[in-house]
């Protein structure tokens, strides 16, 4: 019984150390209706209006008709505030969705060297 309890104790101070350093790098995520968001998926790049909300972690986004087919009710940690000008909007057709639902990125413009 005492191993058992030195067990317990350790246990308990590690999950103490791991939630003490996941409260630190949390960050509140919360929207509204009608807010702009990133969302997080790689062959969707660009901005999506939030329409609903599902629950307390899942926001429903107005798609594009290029993403008609995709479900549209997102986990929170899928989103990410548009703090930029949502006229922004990356264009969706000119994505090469493979049947494996890969794409391939090509670089358009060389910026800077």
């Amino acid at each position: 019984m005492e191993k058992v309890k030195v067990i317990q104790e350790r246990l308990k101070t590690t999950q103490c150390g791991q939630k003490s350093y996941a409260e630190v790098r949390r960050r509140p995520l919360d929207f509204e209706v009608d807010d702009w968001v990133y969302l997080k998926v790689s062959p969707m790049k660009g901005v999506m209006r939030i329409s609903t909300r599902v629950g307390n972690v899942a926001y429903e986004l107005e798609l594009s008709q290029e993403l008609a087919e995709v479900h549209s009710v997102f986990q929170i940690s899928m989103l990410k505030k548009c703090l930029d000008d949502p006229s922004l909007i990356v264009p969706t057709e000119n994505v090469g969705i493979k049947d494996n639902l890969s794409n391939e990125e090509v670089p358009i413009d060389i910026l800077d060297h």
